[in-house]
């Protein structure tokens, strides 16, 4: 088992952070790139690869009391994540993902995964840069 976590402050309130994380048609602008979630019946979606061409059955729920998500494979026992959005004062939100992976060999490479954490963290924090400032304007 293999875990990694990442974390980033973004300055915007926290509910403003969660709306646009939980936000299904825009999952793809801060998503790793190469995946693309579609809704089914809610809470299930399905999870395309590109990279592998293949597609994963995955349970996704959003909580807005709490400012969690939290999605994993619902097949099998792969994967499974959570975002976490916490008020660090003055305006600004501290966002941290978390990935569990349960089987190492379906486990990309720690540097791959942490590198692809921190560049997903700073794509929603461009996210709601580009969301607050369409607001404030």
């Amino acid at each position: 088992m293999s875990e990694h976590e990442r974390s980033r402050t973004m300055p915007a309130p926290p509910e403003v952070v969660f709306d646009q994380a939980r936000d299904l048609d825009r999952l793809d602008h801060w998503l790793p790139q190469d995946l693309h979630v579609r809704p089914e019946v809610l809470p299930a979606v399905t999870v395309h690869e590109d990279s592998t061409g293949q597609d994963a059955h995955a349970l996704m729920r959003a909580d807005p009391d709490q400012l969690r998500i939290e999605w994993g494979t619902r097949d099998d026992d792969r994967y499974a994540g959570w975002l976490q959005v916490a008020d660090s004062g003055s305006g600004a939100s501290e966002v941290t993902i978390h990935l569990s992976f349960f089987d190492d060999a379906h486990a990309p490479g720690g540097d791959d995964i942490d590198t692809t954490l921190e560049d997903s963290l700073q794509r929603l924090a461009e996210e709601v840069r580009l969301r607050t400032d369409s607001a404030a304007g």
